[in-house]
């Protein structure tokens, strides 16, 4: 049986869909997924950039696009009242909840806080409501606590110390698969297409010159 590792930020519309279509868009292979939460915020400080709710057009494009996808997956969502929001207490909730002999949180736990995020259009980070996920959840451990506080940077550092760039990412046998629209791709690699065992892969993501901005 493969296993999937999928990194993910639950700020992220596009993350939150592709946990909800997971299961369908692998309908009929044998895997197992390890759910691995990141600080995107870090991601886009690594690499100098911005998130696409922090440009306008592209935040308007970005929440047009992501209901059209849910639309178009039959996934529930709503925007939430705010956005981009502080994940942190929700990422840090997730892993406070995991068990104790299983890296990161099992699908429960994620399916929690995502549609805690995303369905209802309500503020993800209400006092009352996060305190009503707390004891849905029941974390083992304090969600504000150093050692949750740990797991979540040591996993983020792991994330950008295997290339990872975006959120979703999905990784399997150590190749990284970014964005919802990857999920076919995915797919393909698990049932073992051709193409992968082909010199695409590794040309194509070789490094290439090109023109540099200042």
């Amino acid at each position: 049986m493969k296993q999937i590792t999928f990194w993910f930020d639950v700020v992220s519309p596009f993350a939150y869909l592709a946990f909800e279509h997971l299961p369908e868009a692998l309908q009929g292979h044998s895997y197992e997924v390890r759910y691995r939460p990141l600080l995107f915020a870090a991601l886009l400080k690594q690499h100098g950039q911005k998130g696409p709710a922090e440009i306008e057009p592209k935040r308007a494009w970005t929440f047009r696009h992501v209901h059209w996808q849910a639309r178009r997956l039959g996934v529930p969502l709503d925007t939430p009242l705010q956005h981009p929001f502080n994940p942190l207490p929700l990422l840090r909730l997730a892993l406070a909840a995991a068990p104790a002999a299983v890296q990161g949180p099992n699908r429960r736990v994620v399916e929690a806080v995502f549609r805690h995020a995303w369905r209802g259009g309500a503020d993800a980070l209400a006092p009352g409501r996060l305190a009503a996920l707390a004891a849905e959840l029941g974390p083992a451990l304090d969600p504000a606590g150093t050692e949750v506080k740990a797991l979540l940077k040591a996993g983020t550092d792991e994330a950008l110390a295997r290339g990872v760039f975006g959120v979703p990412t999905f990784e399997l046998d150590g190749r990284l698969f970014w964005g919802l629209d990857a999920l076919d791709m995915l797919a393909a690699a698990l049932r073992g297409d051709p193409w992968f065992d082909g010199p695409a892969w590794a040309r194509e993501g070789a490094a290439r010159a090109g023109v540099k901005r200042a």
